[in-house]
């Protein structure tokens, strides 16, 4: 079993360019704070402890999650200082992997080769680098005569820098494991440049102790992505969103129009379902197999069985069950239960209700606080009055009852099973079982009315 290390995420910078008033770290990705895509990818790579570095009353400890320790920088500037802020926390032995909680692309795999690259190798301190990406802005690693890391020499201005400094191409990335006993040596002995502590600052003191100081290559320069304003947010959920994407269409989903379609971490979606165009698929949604979503839908929190059809429909907190079939252009509110095999049609919109198996309520109604019973049509235009000014009550349309079109409930109210409710009724009584309801004035007919009109006109 390889050996157990600790986590540090540095999430203490003030992020002003983002022009926000949330901590920029728990800005989202793909539905799931930026730190949280660090933390899951150390916890997956094998981490034992995670500690975050925050800023007393910055707001992000708040938002981290229960079983990360918090680490507050009280004192000191830059990237060493930060650091510096764990070390109680973090204890004075054993491996620690220093990350930053603004990047939010690394994965667990990269971390992974980089711990193991540091153990295998007896490593003091192991800084991942790449040759990937355009060196300039970046810290170059400088190594000497045997090919060893000697230092990182940053080339953000190349005035008086040496052409063959300026031929480097392997590029430091940010991210590093350190032996914690031989960092805090290091780090208490270096020193500030123009007010900052830099971390970087440790390696030329470790090579002159004849520490190993060595790098571990990557081609995935996804890692170096650091999100510092709202384009780089942006940036960041681009590639986010095309990693969730991959990970379903390799399981088995198909998405019909992929640049269109956005999916955040932790939905679930079984084989053979379909995505259409213009979809989203958002919080806690669970997707059972063979189903067709879209185009044009919106869920959120939700939870839809097997071969599920929704059209053009927007759904929040509810529960589909096999085989239900909705839209285009259902709402469905927080607390609908549509049944096996039910239908949600055209411009009808369900809250708070349980609609049973094989109910219909197919055109331009609103069902809020009722039970539908199983069977049960409910016409066009019928609506479930459910709130006196007061309070909510519920409708009870029972299983088999058929309604007629534009028709009102006044809650409470109970219609009976194989109850009718003929078209026009305004129900403010239970109707019972197998009973006709109905309450609307007798139709009358003025017989010469038009003939009278017409006359009248001229």
């Amino acid at each position: 079993m390889s050996e157990r290390f600790t986590v540090l995420v540095m999430a203490a910078g003030r992020g002003t360019r983002m022009r926000s008033s949330m901590p920029k770290v728990l800005h989202p990705v793909c539905g799931k704070p930026m730190i949280e895509w660090v933390i899951d990818a150390a916890r997956a790579a094998g981490a034992a402890e995670v500690v975050c570095v925050t800023r007393p009353g910055d707001g992000v400890a708040a938002g981290l999650p229960d079983d990360v320790q918090v680490a507050e920088q009280r004192e000191g500037e830059g990237t060493g200082a930060a650091v510096l802020a764990a070390r109680q926390a973090v204890g004075e032995a054993g491996p620690l992997l220093v990350l930053s909680g603004d990047h939010p692309l690394l994965s667990h795999e990269l971390i992974t080769g980089l711990m193991k690259t540091h153990r295998t190798q007896g490593a003091t301190a192991t800084i991942l680098t790449t040759e990937e990406l355009d060196p300039a802005g970046y810290g170059r690693i400088v190594r000497d005569g045997g090919g060893a890391v000697d230092r990182i020499a940053e080339t953000k201005h190349t005035e008086g820098v040496s052409e063959a400094l300026l031929a480097i191409r392997e590029i430091n990335l940010g991210t590093y494991a350190f032996e914690a006993g031989a960092l805090w040596a290091a780090l208490d002995e270096v020193g500030e440049d123009r007010g900052e502590r830099y971390l970087t600052g440790v390696f030329p003191l470790m090579r002159e102790r004849g520490n190993t100081v060595i790098s571990h290559l990557t081609r995935d320069v996804s890692s170096s992505i650091g999100v510092n304003d709202r384009v780089g947010l942006m940036d960041a959920d681009r590639l986010a969103q095309r990693r969730i994407l991959e990970d379903h269409a390799r399981a088995g989903v198909s998405f019909l129009a992929p640049d269109s379609v956005r999916v955040e971490v932790g939905v679930e979606i079984g084989q053979d379902t379909t995505i259409g165009p213009a979809t989203t698929l958002r919080g806690a949604t669970r997707i059972g197999s063979g189903c067709e979503i879209g185009p044009g839908t919106t869920i959120t929190d939700c939870v839809l069985g097997d071969h599920v059809t929704a059209l053009h429909s927007l759904l929040t907190d509810a529960v589909v069950d096999d085989g239900a079939w909705l839209g285009p252009f259902a709402y469905l509110r927080p607390g609908a239960h549509i049944g096996e095999g039910a239908k949600i049609g055209t411009f009808v919109e369900v809250k708070n209700s349980e609609i049973g198996t094989r109910a219909k309520v197919p055109h331009l109604s609103y069902i809020g606080d009722t039970d539908v019973g199983e069977g049960a049509n409910v016409a066009a235009g019928n609506i479930t009055a459910n709130y006196d000014g007061f309070a909510k009550h519920r409708t009870v349309i029972g299983k088999e009852a058929k309604t007629g079109v534009n028709a009102s409930y006044v809650a409470p109210v109970r219609v009976g099973e194989g109850a009718y409710i003929a078209a026009g009724s305004v129900i403010t009584e239970d109707v019972p079982d197998g009973a006709l309801g109905i309450s609307r004035p007798d139709q009358k007919n003025v017989e010469g009315y038009a003939e009278r009109v017409e006359k009248e006109r001229g």
